[in-house]
């Protein structure tokens, strides 16, 4: 039984050793925040005054709340109140 145990630990090992060589990339590497670009109550956070964080922006595409979306495609979105932004931007209101 013990070469039993053995063998399942030396497999074990290996692949959790295989999976450390892995790269592995953070789902945050490849995304920018972007302002500007979210539906009403689908911001990913930092929604303004009187919102507390995800899911609390009051309106479609404000300015002041963000998504995550993919690195290098904020400014290229367009909504129907002008591009998004990779700050803040003023919106009309």
């Amino acid at each position: 039984m013990a070469t039993v145990s053995k063998a399942v630990l030396a497999a074990s090992l290996a692949s959790a050793l295989s999976l450390l060589s892995l790269p592995q990339a953070s789902a945050d590497e490849a995304k920018e925040k972007c302002y500007g670009v979210a539906l009403q109550g689908q911001n990913d956070c930092a929604a303004g005054p009187g919102t507390t964080c995800a899911g609390t922006s009051k309106v479609d595409y404000q300015g002041n709340s963000w998504k995550l979306v993919p690195k290098g495609t904020c400014t290229t979105m367009q909504t129907p109140l002008g591009p998004g932004s990779l700050t803040p931007i003023t919106r009309p209101s």
